[in-house]
């Protein structure tokens, strides 16, 4: 009798340590683009994605997420058919757009976002971990993304919509 009463109790232990929830994570939810700027070599901060940016980062309780960052300026395609744009149609969406998605962690100590980046517009991100400085204060989560070969910096502002 108490070695079954014992594999109840473990049976039972382990049934319930499998369906705890997962623990959230302090990111987790949706969020609106505030600011898509750079900081320029000298000093200067100037607007990266146009005047009314717009974007969406959608993170999951486990870290997964979806960003997506445009420029509103885009231009239309005036065939209205991605297959028939022209060079400064396809070069306006391309430049005026950043998305990418996978997994991202946060190292609270560090002040340190890393995006474990699977898929991205931009082909050279795929399979890449970037890090990136973060400030956040529960609403509102700011990052700088890596250097690019001309020294700016782009700054990303978010907002919680949830």
């Amino acid at each position: 009798m108490n070695k079954l009463t014992g594999a109840l109790i473990g049976m039972l232990a382990g049934l319930a340590a499998r369906d705890a929830p997962a623990p959230v994570f302090p990111l987790q939810g949706t969020w609106t683009l505030v600011a898509a700027d750079q900081r320029l070599p000298g000093g200067k901060t100037a607007r990266d994605y146009g005047e009314h940016p717009k974007g969406r980062l959608v993170i999951d309780a486990r870290g997964r997420y979806s960003l997506q960052i445009f420029k509103s300026e885009r231009l239309s395609f005036a065939r209205g058919s991605k297959a028939d744009g022209s060079a400064d149609e396809f070069k306006s969406a391309v430049m005026g757009s950043s998305t990418h998605y996978g997994t991202v962690t946060m190292d609270e100590r560090a002040k340190v976002l890393t995006f474990a980046i699977e898929g991205s517009s931009f082909p050279n991100w795929e399979g890449t971990t970037q890090r990136r400085q973060y400030q956040w204060d529960g609403a509102t989560l700011r990052y700088e993304v890596p250097p690019r070969a001309d020294g700016s910096v782009p700054i990303s502002v978010w907002r919680r919509v949830e």
